[in-house]
């Protein structure tokens, strides 16, 4: 475990499995539809429970670099906020909507009073978007959403593999973005 040194315990990042921790709320990086798939996405709806995907199709859908929320059902977590990212091009408007995703499921996190949420690398599985970048941005963007939103205690980075693990503690360790 990593803590970020300027938010004393605020940002942390673990490995492991987002659909396990016991948080207000953990972000699903999602596609459009919001009806599941693969990766996170896929893990988080099979957690949840058949209720989550009854849920999802009364939304109908979310633009790239928003956010929805829905309730965890059978999840640890009380909710669910579904935000769907860019898929990577190499472009200026990938990191304004990866931004973008940060930023909104923060928002609804505030809206909903809830202080603690748990976060994937989105776009980083197959989306392409390059963990080191994808990092940064991550990083960044919830640093200064705690000076909009301070009732959010808790901002988690949870990374299922060794290496983006290791991109992100040595990147939030190091203060480094």
């Amino acid at each position: 475990m990593s803590v970020d040194k300027a938010t004393g315990d605020i940002l942390e990042v673990r490995q492991g499995d987002i659909t396990r921790l016991e948080v207000d709320a953990i972000v699903n990086a999602a596609n459009s539809s919001l009806l599941g798939g693969g990766g996170v996405d896929g893990a988080i709806h099979r957690a949840a429970g058949k209720e989550l995907l009854a849920e999802c199709r009364s939304i109908g859908g979310c633009p790239v670099g928003e956010a929805r929320i829905t309730r965890g059902y059978h999840l640890p977590a009380r909710y669910v906020i579904h935000t769907v990212g860019p898929v990577y091009t190499g472009t200026v408007q990938d990191a304004a909507l990866l931004s973008r995703c940060y930023e909104n499921s923060l928002k609804l996190a505030a809206q909903y009073h809830l202080s603690s949420i748990a976060f994937p690398a989105i776009s980083c599985g197959a989306y392409g978007y390059p963990i080191e970048k994808a990092c940064g941005i991550a990083i960044d963007t919830c640093r200064k959403a705690l000076d909009v939103w301070p009732d959010i205690h808790k901002i988690i980075f949870v990374l299922f593999s060794d290496k983006d693990h290791a991109i992100y503690q040595s990147a939030l360790a190091g203060g480094i973005v």
